[in-house]
Formats: structure tokens, C-alpha cells, sequence
């Protein structure tokens, strides 16, 4: 093996522990075009600090402010979201990570939005719909209107909840495509 490709990692540390070079593309302009237009007066948010580069990334793709939720992790499937840090009320909301797990950080910040006074539109986008345990049907008992992930784990038909995947098989092809043409990928690159 030459290279290892990895799809909006969560953690970056994979770098560290690879003997072969670790590729890791971002599948936020892939999400962003599949989210197709968003009104005027969207504002992108960030569930929690560790989504607020991403969130960034969805911002300037989509010429959007950006909104931060601050949350507490509690257990690994019960969070607070305490306080939220930009102007949403009477705006829809595009809530973006990198992963839904078990909905948890997700479910906590539609919340937040919702209680601050966001327009009843709120999107979820993810590069990784794992939905671990109930998530599917806990975030199907939420305001929000749609979840958009990739096909980076396969997803079974949730009627528990409005989802929508969108193929990453072309971004990995212009990956695979670049690196054996010896060509740059700092376009593709989740850091750029």
C-alpha cells in the first residue's frame, strides 16, 4: 500500500500513527453542492467547537455566516448544549459535522437553534451518518427537516427520518486519479 485515503477523518492523528502517507480529502464541497441552494438569509453552525473549521469550510462554499453551539458531553450519548454564539432567529440553520454517531451533539444543537428562535428549516449535513443505536430514530423525533451524509458507510432505508446520501465515489476517483499522476491534491485536502 502506497497511500491511505481517509474521508474527513475525525481525528488527525492517523498521520502519526501510519507508516505510508495518509491522504485525508474533505467531502465539505461534495456536501455543499448536493445541498443545492440555500435561502438568502442561511447561517451555517457548528454543534459544538470541534466542528467550527468545517463549519467555516460550509461557510465560505456557501457565502453564509456561521453560528457556534457550545456543549458539555455528559456520556458518550447524553450532551448539553448550553449557549449558542451568532444571530439565527428567523433564519434556517445548516447544522454541519463530520460524523452523526449516536445523534446525541446533533439532537442538542437542532435544540438550541430552535429554542433561539430558528426558522423552522434546519438541515443536518455529515460526512459520516453512522447512526449508532437509535440515533436514526432520535433525530427523527426533531425539528429537523432533512439529514444529508455521504456514502462513506452504507446506509439502509431510515424512514425514521428524512435522509438523503450523496455519492463520494467521484471524489475518491480524482484522489486515486491525482496520486497516480503524481499530481497536488491541496484543493481536495480536508486542511485546506
Amino acid at each position: 500500500m502506497r497511500h491511505l485515503i481517509v474521508v474527513d477523518p475525525h481525528t488527525v492523528a492517523l498521520e502519526a500513527i501510519c507508516a505510508v502517507p495518509v491522504e485525508m480529502p474533505t467531502a465539505v464541497p461534495v456536501l455543499a453542492q448536493a445541498l443545492g441552494e440555500v435561502r438568502d438569509d442561511t447561517v451555517v453552525a457548528a454543534p459544538d467547537l470541534g466542528a467550527v473549521k468545517p463549519a467555516e469550510h460550509y461557510g465560505r462554499l456557501l457565502s453564509r455566516p456561521v453560528a457556534v453551539v457550545r456543549k458539555t458531553r455528559l456520556s458518550g450519548t447524553s450532551v448539553i448544549a448550553e449557549e449558542l454564539v451568532g444571530d439565527i432567529r428567523d433564519r434556517p440553520v445548516v447544522i454541519v459535522d463530520d460524523m452523526i454517531s449516536t445523534g446525541g451533539t446533533i439532537e442538542a444543537a437542532a435544540e438550541v437553534v430552535a429554542d433561539h428562535g430558528a426558522a423552522p428549516e434546519i438541515v443536518v449535513v455529515a460526512t459520516h451518518g453512522l447512526f449508532v443505536g437509535s440515533a436514526a430514530e432520535r433525530l427523527g423525533r426533531t425539528t429537523i427537516q432533512r439529514v444529508l451524509v455521504t456514502d462513506t458507510v452504507a446506509q439502509p432505508t431510515r424512514p425514521e427520518m428524512p435522509l438523503s446520501v450523496c455519492s463520494v465515489a467521484p471524489l475518491l476517483a480524482d484522489v486515486i486519479g491525482r496520486l497516480q499522476r503524481d499530481e497536488p491534491l491541496d484543493d481536495l485536502l480536508a486542511r485546506a
